[in-house]
């Protein structure tokens, strides 16, 4: 074997090592002038993430993580805390995240993390937490909108909104506008925002946004994660000039808490395929590690991220005529426009 031969066997090698692949059926019911429609297969490429610089330091840097009690906000919050970051929870149970916040206490060496209860299905409860983090910071030098549900069932938040939309889009919408003054006045700043490549499926539901013709939790999942990257992308062309930098992220397929409203029994059965295919909380932190400190991503805003990668969000994730209809309506819907 020739050396040339041997270096491309390698190559291949660890490609292979770093990528795996599921095919995932998606059965889709949906009813039809044709009839009910067939199954669909979603493959999910799952990348073994490199970890975050362990070089960069956050000392004396602010940083908000929504959802820090369990799963990727969690590893974040440990992550953020351990490079000296001052590390603020915002979780929607005081007990899990006490209990959270202690972990993350001991795992970090750090003493610099608190939490302030959050609700993101309640508008009063975000501005609540907003007015008691500025009456403890004048600084905030990272947003990290993590948390968020994923296919649960039909369900409102506090002012009567779909629980993906009013949860995984609005409630982040209002929270990261409450708080662009203090991130304006600390910049450079970012915000990050965790997204899916669920997107891909998504789509704006214009004359039904908030489903209450028609309620499929799949669909709202996904319309909601195609609103983050919207989001994401339209707050980057408002905030040109100001030194706040935006960035949405895919953090991968991961064995999270976000499966709890999955069927036990597909439960059971996938157990197997989340050991082999899906990436572990931690690795699943690091694409937002990234965007949330990686300096040569500074003067980046507005993109979309995937395994601490640039990549191209679907071509419906890039209409920025959606984008502005979406934040107009958002304003709206949140009371920021009157």
């Amino acid at each position: 074997m020739t050396n040339l031969q041997h270096q491309h066997q390698k190559q291949h090698h660890q490609q292979q090592q770093q990528q795996q692949a599921i095919a995932i059926t998606i059965r889709d019911t949906r009813t039809t002038a044709e009839g009910v429609t067939g199954e669909r297969k979603v493959k999910l490429i799952v990348n073994r993430t490199t970890p975050a610089n362990k070089d960069i330091r956050l000392d004396a840097k602010v940083v908000i993580i929504t959802g820090a009690n369990a799963g990727i906000g969690k590893e974040a919050a440990i992550e953020c805390a351990k490079r000296g970051a001052r590390v603020y929870m915002g979780c929607r149970d005081p007990g899990r995240m006490e209990k959270a916040r202690q972990e993350i206490l001991d795992k970090s060496g750090s003493q610099n993390v608190f939490g302030l209860e959050l609700d993101l299905a309640s508008f009063e409860s975000i501005r609540s937490f907003v007015k008691t983090f500025l009456s403890m910071e004048r600084r905030l030098h990272v947003l990290i909108n993590n948390a968020g549900v994923m296919a649960c069932p039909k369900a409102y938040t506090k002012e009567g909104f779909e629980m993906h939309f009013g949860t995984n889009h609005l409630g982040h919408f209002l929270l990261t506008n409450l708080l662009l003054d203090v991130l304006k006045r600390t910049a450079p700043s970012r915000v990050v925002t965790v997204a899916s490549l669920g997107h891909k499926w998504g789509r704006i539901n214009k004359d039904d946004i908030n489903s209450e013709k028609e309620y499929r939790e799949w669909d709202a999942y996904m319309q909601s994660k195609l609103c983050n990257i919207l989001f994401s992308r339209h707050l980057a062309k408002r905030l040109q000039g100001t030194g706040v930098t935006t960035y949405a992220i895919h953090p991968g397929a991961i064995n999270t808490e976000l499966m709890r409203h999955l069927n036990p029994c597909i439960r059971t059965m996938a157990k197997p395929v989340f050991w082999v295919f899906f990436k572990t909380p931690k690795s699943g932190a690091q694409t937002t590690l990234y965007c949330a400190m990686e300096p040569t991503i500074a003067s980046q805003t507005g993109l979309y991220y995937s395994d601490c990668k640039l990549k191209d969000p679907e071509p419906h994730a890039q209409d920025d005529a959606m984008a502005e209809w979406l934040w107009n309506l958002s304003e709206r819907l949140t009371g920021l426009s009157r």
